[in-house]
């Protein structure tokens, strides 16, 4: 329901202020969990945009959905 140990240590680790950060994850039926919050949380000063929860079973064919949320964010 949150984002991976190794994920959380290398937010804490760097410094996001003014930064915006848009996640996306795999799950298994929980969605984001509280990932957006623990996010927000490890990264004070940062935008913390609504994430993208993509089921792990559907995987390999998310694709589609990660090149909208990039050209969403204008990258």
């Amino acid at each position: 329901s949150t984002v991976a140990p190794p994920v959380a240590t290398f937010l804490a680790a760097h410094d996001f202020t003014g930064k915006t950060l848009i996640p996306f994850m795999t799950h298994e039926g929980s969605r984001m969990g509280r990932s957006e919050a623990d996010i927000r949380r490890l990264c004070p000063g940062a935008t913390v945009r609504s994430g993208v929860p993509i089921r792990g079973s559907g995987a390999a064919q998310a694709d589609r959905e990660i090149r909208q949320l990039v050209e969403a964010a204008g990258r």
